[in-house]
């Protein structure tokens, strides 16, 4: 699998998702402002992956700032960065953690260190994810029968994190055991990563799956015997609810009329520890030429009027458990959540 970002001389090379599976292509960005451009272009996406890209985007940004007022306008472009997208709470934690190297460092500490500093944390935001995809992995292919049928949705593979990823790394430590006897991946509009990118995945690490239309998720749970439902999350609330890409909450309800269970797959970085409930996660709104369109090509009247959401909240009394590094956390999720909370450095 083709990493998804490389940080090499001070510079950020992003795999561009917008291209694949047709051509593989990097972008370097070689700003802070680059990296954000990236983020909301979809260039690079994934919670995870849009939170490491985020850190290396602080590193760069903190060498653009050098000088007087630092901290001042290290926040202006750590607020710059979160406003990429609002939604996926890792890419606010991982600019405030880099900032806080900052904020926090000694004032005797030299400005080459500061950076070496805030570079490694960034490595280690990287380096973490990964270890962290693994050990969820473990955890949720514990969940699947043998000969599992699972649906997902989007992309919650390799291509949204650092690697191995949350919800196809249940599906792909699961098939390593040879418990995965099909994958149903919806395509996901209106930019189809399900389509694009975990077909794309599972096809290139041959763990069996079929394409569906995201409308054929709930009859095709019925008839072909689904075991369950596994996707990833941009947003985890104290209580539970989740937000996930638009259309997660549909395959959820699916899932609840046909009496199996619906997980999330997410590291404890997913977790919005201000967030009570759906109440407190804002839900972004993208442009409407994105459901006008399938690539290039319009597809409908152009004047009409559209509605947009990226992301919808499922909420908790849907979900039969949150697959984290830390275990699999069942209902009642506030419980479960301040437990795993207690354990987190």
């Amino acid at each position: 699998m083709y990493a998804t970002m490389i940080w090499e001389k001070g510079e950020l090379a992003v795999l561009d998702q917008t291209k694949l599976p047709e051509k593989t292509v990097y972008i370097t960005c070689d700003t802070s402002r680059r990296v954000k451009e990236a983020i909301q272009k979809l260039e690079v996406r994934g919670a995870p992956a849009i939170g490491a890209a985020a850190a290396f985007a602080m590193v760069m940004g903190a060498e653009e700032v050098a000088g007087s007022n630092f901290l001042e306008k290290l926040a202006k472009v750590r607020d710059d960065l979160i406003s990429a997208r609002p939604t996926a709470v890792n890419l606010a934690w991982a600019c405030h953690k880099l900032y806080n190297i900052a904020a926090t460092a000694e004032p005797s500490l030299t400005f080459d260190i500061l950076i070496k500093r805030m570079e490694d944390a960034a490595y280690k935001i990287y380096n973490d994810d990964i270890r962290t995809n693994k050990k969820m992995g473990e955890y949720g292919a514990e969940l699947l029968p043998h000969n599992a049928k699972v649906i997902t949705h989007c992309n919650a593979g390799a291509l949204a994190t650092c690697g191995w990823g949350t919800a196809l790394g249940v599906i792909r430590s699961a098939h390593k055991q040879g418990k995965i006897s099909m994958v149903y991946a919806d395509e996901t509009r209106p930019l189809l990563q399900g389509a694009r990118l975990t077909v794309y995945e599972l096809l290139k690490e041959k763990i069996p799956v079929t394409l569906i239309t995201d409308s054929m998720a709930a009859w095709t749970i019925r008839q072909k015997g689904i075991d369950c439902a596994v996707v990833g999350a941009d947003r985890i609330a104290l209580n539970g609810d989740t937000a996930n890409k638009i259309g997660t909450y549909g395959l959820a309800l699916a899932c609840r009329a046909q009496g199996i269970p619906f997980y999330i797959a997410a590291p404890s970085s997913t977790f919005d520890f201000t967030a009570q409930s759906a109440k407190d996660i804002p839900i972004e709104l993208r442009d409407g030429e994105e459901i006008k369109r399938i690539g290039e090509k319009l597809i409908t009247p152009a004047e009409v009027q559209t509605y947009n959401p990226s992301f919808d909240i499922t909420p908790a009394e849907l979900i039969a458990g949150i697959i984290t590094e830390f275990g699999v956390l069942k209902p009642p999720f506030g419980e479960s959540i301040a437990q795993m909370r207690a354990k987190m450095p």
